[in-house]
């Protein structure tokens, strides 16, 4: 389930590296991942009061955050696929269940 959800992250983070001429090094994983939770804190802050909203409604600071949170996700996959980290065992390993279970 991981694998593929990270497969599909990097078909479209590839795609939109090669449109924009994107180089995507070994310190890009991890510093897009930085961006992305930065990204995803000044969501929280608008969402919360402690950021300044832009003139942007509940309804779409909510959605922000949603997005920012998607981001955060597919950038976390993006780097485990790049480092060649099993997710699913770590994620067995240290939360004690198997993300592919039903």
């Amino acid at each position: 389930m991981l694998d593929k959800l990270a497969g599909q992250f990097e078909a479209a983070s590839a795609g939109y590296a090669e449109t924009h001429a994107i180089r995507r090094d070994s310190d890009w994983f991890l510093l897009k991942l930085q961006e992305e939770m930065g990204e995803l804190t000044q969501a929280w802050n608008r969402l919360t009061g402690r950021g300044r909203t832009k003139g942007r409604s509940k309804e779409e600071l909510s959605r922000d955050l949603a997005d920012e949170t998607a981001d955060l996700l597919g950038h976390v996959l993006l780097f485990a696929r790049k480092n060649q980290i099993d997710l699913a065992a770590a994620i067995e390993r240290k939360w004690l269940f198997r993300p592919d279970a039903h």
